[in-house]
């Protein structure tokens, strides 16, 4: 008889338990529904440890969402996270692929605990739960069992807000680069105008969606047109921002001053109250006088355009330090110089020359002035064209290093 009692005491407990059991993981599918942070998920899971299955020890560790390849302890039962860093301990749990029952012959760092539940998305673990104070408990199958569930429903639960939470964050990102992107193609003029007198044309080759490079030309009465190029430190979203702002500024500021070292003082001056110091552009600014038969520019930072003419190449050098990195320009030099009918002046990002071939030369200076000096004689779009099959044949499968720009300008004749 007392053997039946026994019987039917311990199936009571068992009955007891599953249905503790069914009712935590409801508990937790339901939290999980309702969408409850991840803060309140570790709560429950110390709570369900501690309260339910009287576990007295207990670490779970998962992966940083601020630093790769570093892991965080989630939450956890009297232990020193001070003495148990995450640092220190993972590297004794990375090896489990499955349960581990720890042995005296594992670590000491390890000895405070029973067994290690590991929980792995395909190859990648997700989670460590390091579990204490059970050896001497009954039904210590089951409790394992049912602890090793619910460590993998809560893993998983907080693994799938990372990964929605990434996706939300890369589908944002997506958008703005989108939004930048459409910004730039803006900013960008499609087509320069090509008249009797002189010609314009461009190429342009963002090295991802959205670059930092910019380039512009306006046209004036009289015979007289400007045209300029620029680099803006850093890429992506906060480049095209600061690209279509200072393009802006350069509209305004370019019908303001007649003179270019006027026009250079107030525009750095208007980028360095933007920025405060934190982007710089490098920029250059040519001003064509068809009546004066003069080409008048500055440059700030730039690396130095190509004027071809008669035959001869020189490099457009004078002019300052780059724009927005001091409040005030300590000097701006502008030359002017007299030009031919025939000239053609390149004007190009430092994109151009870090181009590089599968042997890893650069195409430089030395492949720059070559090919002026070679297709100088050549309209602005077939001296454009000729310079996009040359880069190309050049840089052979070797990916872009970085955006190119170029704005080209033939003078054909004077008014």
């Amino acid at each position: 008889m007392s053997r039946e009692i026994a019987l039917l005491e311990k199936l009571e407990k068992d009955l007891s338990l599953k249905e503790l059991q069914i009712k935590s993981l409801l508990t937790i599918t339901q939290a999980i529904n309702d969408n409850v942070p991840a803060e309140g998920l570790y709560n429950m899971y110390r709570s369900f440890l501690s309260w339910e299955l009287g576990i007295t020890r207990m670490g779970l560790f998962i992966p940083s969402e601020e630093e790769d390849e570093k892991w965080d302890c989630a939450t956890h039962i009297n232990i020193d996270k001070e003495d148990l860093t995450p640092l220190e301990i993972i590297k004794y749990l990375i090896p489990y692929k499955r349960l581990h029952t720890i042995k005296e012959d594992d670590a000491k760092e390890l000895q405070p605990f029973d067994i290690i539940i590991p929980v792995f998305h395909k190859d990648r673990p997700i989670a460590y739960s390091l579990i204490g104070g059970i050896k001497s408990k009954e039904d210590l199958y089951n409790k394992i069992q049912f602890i090793t569930t619910i460590t993998n429903i809560i893993a998983v639960a907080i693994e799938n807000k990372r990964l929605f939470k990434r996706q939300i964050i890369q589908e944002r990102l997506k958008k703005e680069i989108e939004l930048a992107s459409n910004v730039q193609k803006m900013l960008i003029p499609d087509e320069l105008p090509v008249t009797e007198y002189y010609e314009a044309s461009s190429i342009y080759k963002p090295h991802f969606n959205i670059g930092g490079d910019y380039l512009d030309f306006i046209d004036f009465d009289r015979g007289r047109f400007i045209f300029c190029i620029a680099d803006i430190s850093g890429k992506g979203v906060a480049a095209a921002l600061l690209m279509a702002n200072f393009q802006a500024m350069i509209q305004s500021l370019i019908y303001q001053y007649r003179d270019l070292e006027t026009f250079i003082f107030a525009l750095n001056q208007t980028v360095h109250r933007v920025t405060k110091s934190d982007k710089f552009i490098t920029f250059f600014i040519g001003e064509v006088d068809l009546q004066k038969r003069t080409l008048k520019y500055i440059n700030a930072g730039h690396y130095p355009p190509v004027l071809y003419q008669s035959g001869k190449i020189r490099r457009l050098t004078s002019g300052c330090t780059v724009i927005g990195v001091f409040e005030k320009l300590p000097e701006i030099n502008e030359e002017l110089i007299s030009i031919e009918e025939g000239a053609l002046i390149m004007s190009f990002t430092d994109g151009l020359a870090d181009l590089k071939n599968k042997e890893g030369n650069y195409f430089e200076d030395k492949g720059i002035e070559t090919f002026a000096m070679e297709n100088g004689h050549l309209s602005a779009q077939q001296f454009n064209d000729n310079l996009l099959v040359t880069i190309d044949q050049y840089r052979g499968e070797e990916e872009y290093p970085d955006d190119i720009a170029v704005i080209t300008c033939k003078i054909k004749k004077f008014l």
